[in-house]
């Protein structure tokens, strides 16, 4: 529950206002796959403006709507701005309340440590922001130089981030900040009291260190859903076994240890002689539904049935995500929710 006088960091499940899409076009690194990557962008934006409210950051509005085919025009509003790529999970705006109303904070995006041009995609929130794209009286803050990507923690809304020192304290991030500095930075500007930080777990192709939402997501406040290894021959084995001891030994603020949820190990998918980050725990939670990603495998159905156990009042929706992997995300990585209140509609 949200103390009135503190800053609050909502949870993916908190009731939100809609979500964001950054959509693919010729000049982002989609080139040679746009083909096949917009029907998965489609889907998306379908499933989303089907129950909630949709914004979409493109280059060009009409060849987006030529590309959706049908929308409701009352649910989505498109908003022309150059981008680099597609990844809002990570150059959107993240959100927190205050006493004051919600409020943006635009942390720097510098492409996963400079792996990647992103001049274009740092200035995306900003500029929503000058276009009204969020309500009145919704506060920015340009969080410069600080280096932070909403992929990279989760949060149970009751006073606790998740994340991975893979990511956090990586090379050309923030490593000029000690654990203890970054730490204390984290806790005053979301209102958390703790941070779990895990150690172990990574996906063969991410480029991202090791993002939180790839590898363990909270779904309720006591309940965390992770990628699970069984497979001992599995390159990851070793990793995400140790991981999964992490996760058994965190303890909820109460001292009770979470509710786990295992998802399986995605099959091995090889793209360009290398293998890509395919994962189920990259979903997205909605307001009435949770958007899982799929990959064409008989798995698809066991996460969507341990999925469904944990969100029993929402509808469990696959999406084909084979073409997003090829670029090394997958379908949380290219959308950001927003609070209610939050965008202008």
């Amino acid at each position: 529950m949200q103390d009135q006088n503190q800053i609050f960091f909502p949870p993916e499940w908190y009731p939100q206002s809609g979500i964001q899409l950054t959509w693919p076009h010729k000049w982002t690194d989609w080139a040679p796959l746009l083909r096949e990557v917009i029907p998965c962008f489609v889907s998306i934006a379908h499933a989303i403006m089907k129950r909630e409210n949709l914004l979409i950051v493109c280059r060009n509005k009409k060849e987006v709507e030529q590309q959706l085919g049908w929308y409701d025009p009352r649910r989505v509003r498109f908003i022309e701005i150059e981008t680099n790529d597609t990844w809002a999970r990570d150059h959107g705006g993240i959100t927190v309340l205050t006493p004051e109303g919600p409020k943006v904070y635009d942390f720097t995006f510098n492409g996963w440590g400079m792996k990647f041009p992103a001049g274009l995609d740092n200035l995306i929130t900003r500029r929503l922001f000058y276009r009204q794209a969020f309500a009145e009286g919704v506060k920015y803050e340009n969080m410069a130089p600080f280096v932070l990507e909403g992929g990279s923690i989760e949060t149970d809304g009751q006073g606790t981030l998740l994340t991975t020192r893979r990511c956090l304290r990586s090379f050309n991030r923030n490593d000029h900040l000690s654990t203890e500095v970054l730490e204390r930075s984290l806790k005053n500007l979301f209102g958390v009291e703790r941070i779990l930080w895990l150690h172990n777990g990574y996906l063969a192709g991410d480029d991202t260190d090791g993002h939180i939402d790839t590898l363990a997501r909270f779904c309720q406040e006591d309940t965390i859903a992770y990628v699970q290894c069984l497979n001992k021959k599995d390159e990851h084995y070793r990793e995400l076994q140790l991981m999964e001891k992490e996760l058994q030994a965190f303890r909820q603020p109460n001292g009770r240890p979470y509710r786990l949820v295992p998802l399986p190990m995605a099959n091995k998918y090889v793209w360009k002689a290398k293998r890509i980050p395919a994962t189920y725990a990259n979903f997205l939670i909605m307001n009435t539904a949770v958007l899982v990603p799929f990959y064409d495998s008989p798995k698809d159905e066991i996460a969507r049935k341990r999925l469904k156990a944990v969100f029993p009042g929402r509808q469990i929706i696959g999406i084909n995500c084979r073409p997003l992997i090829k670029q090394h995300g997958s379908l949380h990585c290219v959308t950001m929710q927003y609070p209610k209140d939050v965008l202008r509609f």
